[in-house]
């Protein structure tokens, strides 16, 4: 019997985890995938350029939801994935990380009784100031089979008393780089492009709203970029948002050259000249790992705690990287989308 999976994404670490685990999906006979991709990203430099480079499949949906308040977003989304559940009766609902993407897609099922799936569980940054952990953790609780990128995902769910349907199944992030990487070095000219061949450069990407809207912070978070491009340029690649804030105020950082946003192939072969990123991006913080590049984090705390503790990754309000640096075990080998796939298929039966 084939069973169908309604898979919900809306932003860019979406699309790129789900192109790891969709590609298995497609060679697995007995599943069928409809994606619904609620245009919580609607730039095109966002969101198009992703399916096109990763091969993901077109949309069955296609929504218009980017923008608003966090209340009106999710709102639009619930009741539009609820009427096409309806409409499609999946046999369960696949939903990636912590957006209001995630949230939307998670709530419609469960008070529909469909099952949900939550790739990339049991994350926690244990600040309740973030939507996106607001998101993750209702996301967990309202999920029957629980995907989690590490162990520390399979603990922190014990610990609030979800054991059930929890697999630690290592990371499609990994799986993902892996391939833009192999696809890069062919397709992509950025370095060129950019005239960067040769230098010392680091890349940033900087667009969380608790760092954008808060006037103090962002003009912070700023003089450190302008400190770390005394040491080395620093390549900018704008979100919509930051680039709103930086026209409304006025902001344009010495020594930082800032481009577009750019496709996941052109962004991973920035990474892999670089030879640092700054991001307050959670993907970001692993890519940079999966480069073997150190990172910097442009916040005050984060939910992969992992990269701290094997010395990649730092918080920019510390001074340096735990040392010795190791590699992180639990990511696994670029395996995590047949992992996924298999735990999806054991328990859909």
């Amino acid at each position: 019997m084939t069973r169908t999976i309604f898979t919900v994404v809306g932003a860019r670490p979406q699309f790129i985890k789900a192109a790891a685990v969709s590609r298995v999906i497609a060679g697995r006979p007995n599943l069928n995938e409809l994606i619904v991709h609620t245009g919580q990203h609607y730039d095109p430099d966002m969101s198009d350029v992703f399916f096109d480079e990763l091969g993901i499949p077109v949309p069955a949906r296609r929504y218009e939801f980017g923008g608003g308040s966090h209340g009106a977003m999710t709102g639009k989304m619930l009741a539009a994935i609820e009427e096409a559940l309806v409409e499609d009766k999946p046999d369960a609902v696949l939903v990636y990380g912590d957006t209001n993407s995630t949230l939307a897609g998670a709530l419609a099922a469960a008070k529909l009784h469909i099952p949900v799936i939550h790739v990339e569980a049991g994350l926690r940054s244990f600040n309740r100031r973030m939507p996106e952990e607001i998101n993750r953790v209702m996301a967990d609780h309202l999920s029957a089979l629980l995907l989690c990128p590490t162990q520390t995902g399979v603990d922190n769910l014990k610990a609030e008393g979800i054991t059930r349907g929890v697999h630690a199944v290592g990371d499609v992030m990994h799986d993902a780089t892996l391939y833009a990487i192999e696809q890069a070095r062919a397709k992509s000219d950025v370095i060129e492009k950019l005239d960067l061949e040769g230098r010392d450069y680091a890349v940033c990407t900087l667009h969380r709203a608790e760092n954008t809207d808060d006037p103090d912070r962002f003009t912070r978070i700023i003089a450190f970029l302008e400190e770390q491009a005394r040491e080395r340029l620093v390549v900018f690649p704008v979100h919509p948002r930051t680039r709103k804030v930086m026209a409304e105020r006025g902001i344009s950082p010495k020594g930082v050259k800032q481009v577009d946003p750019m496709g996941y192939f052109d962004l991973n072969r920035l990474m892999a000249g670089s030879s640092l990123v700054l991001t307050d991006s959670g993907g970001l913080q692993k890519e940079a790992y999966f480069h073997r590049k150190p990172a910097i984090t442009l916040r005050d705390e984060t939910e992969w705690v992992e990269t701290i503790e094997a010395g990649w990754n730092r918080l920019w309000t510390q001074k340096d990287w735990k040392s010795p640096r190791r590699d992180i075990l639990d990511y696994g080998q670029g395996d995590a989308g047949e992992r996924t796939v298999d735990a999806i298929e054991a328990f859909l039966g």
